[in-house]
């Protein structure tokens, strides 16, 4: 089982800070690193800040929103982040959600599954250094009934890039199982996997593919400690949000993957205590066990059993997101979770 960070700033712009945690992440062995982007800072500059910095991690944007960018210029900026890292570029994509598409973006959220499938085979196409030629029911180019004329990218074609997906709904993690070389899963517990690998293994079979091709890439947040009360009260908001804000009344898809694991009535209850606005009511609402079951918290004997579930439930990439106030702190969180990985990995390869 391979090891990923996240990485992304919002106000505290301290870039020096960012790249020496990448850098002391790759010594470590860590395998890559995704970048962020949400509606600040854009997931694909700075990798390119990376690039120049780092020599063997692998650098994965987590994830680029596809409606901010025609295909071709995600294409293109797939194309340069491959070239400038040595071909370590990992393309993460998604659809967000309709609150930022259509409030930020100013897009109307209108089929994004469909768009996003034919995103994906224009960058395929591009990439490859083939004519911009494809008629899809979204995406058509050239441009119908104007001047526009099929063009072939005048950089070096960079074929193969992988493709990771940040999927949750059962379509939209369907076609992940049919196109992608990786999904970057949030909202998972590997005592409910199949919330999420029965659809995508739909996909693959769909696709006449195996789920050993796709890359499973999930995990949580990382912390030690014996005072489990303390881990709890610190990572249950974060849930709370991710429940209640993280999309509208109508289209949260996180809420509505829990949902499917069996916390029907939890997460509608911490959904309603949010919006009515009262936050620190909607985490009290939040279960131990859904705190316990997202993240990799506690002992050190219980962050390594936590591990151990991941390994069995299939993921092939664990990403960790370590406690700690100060750059040390969290250095020194990864450094504890990434050994406790390489142990449980080696048990398997001994077995």
């Amino acid at each position: 089982m391979k090891t990923a960070i996240g990485v992304g700033l919002t106000t505290d712009e301290n870039w020096d800070e960012f790249s020496d945690y990448v850098i002391e992440a790759e010594r470590m062995g860590v395998d890559s690193v995704w970048s962020a982007e949400a509606w600040g800072h854009d997931g694909a500059t700075p990798l390119a800040y990376l690039a120049a910095k780092t020599s063997r991690i692998r650098l994965g944007s987590g994830i680029l929103q596809t409606v901010g960018r025609t295909p071709a210029n995600l294409a293109m900026t797939a194309m340069t982040l491959q070239s400038m890292s040595g071909g370590r570029f990992l393309l993460g994509l998604g659809v967000s959600g309709p609150q930022v598409v259509e409030g930020w973006h100013g897009v109307r959220y209108t089929r994004p599954i469909k768009r996003l499938a034919e995103t994906i085979a224009v960058v395929r196409l591009l990439s490859s250094g083939e004519k911009s030629q494809y008629e899809g029911e979204i995406i058509r180019l050239p441009l119908p009934g104007g001047e526009g004329k099929a063009i072939r990218s005048r950089a070096k074609p960079q074929p193969n890039i992988p493709i990771y997906l940040a999927t949750l709904s059962p379509n939209s993690l369907e076609l992940t199982g049919e196109v992608a070389d990786g999904w970057l899963g949030t909202s998972f517990m590997p005592e409910h996997a199949d919330v999420f690998f029965e659809h995508i293994r739909r996909g693959t079979q769909k696709a006449g593919r195996s789920m050993n091709e796709i890359d499973i890439a999930v995990g949580g947040a990382v912390g030690f400690s014996d005072d489990i009360n303390r881990l709890l009260a610190r990572h249950r908001p974060g849930i709370a949000f991710t429940l209640g804000a993280m999309g509208s009344k109508r289209h949260n898809f996180y809420n509505a993957a829990f949902r499917r694991a069996g916390y029907d009535e939890e997460a509608i209850a911490v959904q309603n205590r949010w919006l009515e606005g009262d936050r620190e009511g909607a985490a009290s609402l939040v279960p131990d066990e859904l705190v316990l079951q997202t993240n990799l918290l506690g002992t050190e004997d219980m962050v390594r059993e936590r591990i151990r579930r991941y390994r069995d439930a299939g993921v092939t990439t664990l990403r960790l997101q370590p406690d700690g106030r100060t750059l040390n702190e969290r250095l020194e969180t990864l450094g504890r979770a990434v050994a406790l990985v390489n142990e449980v990995t080696a048990e398997a390869k001994v077995a």
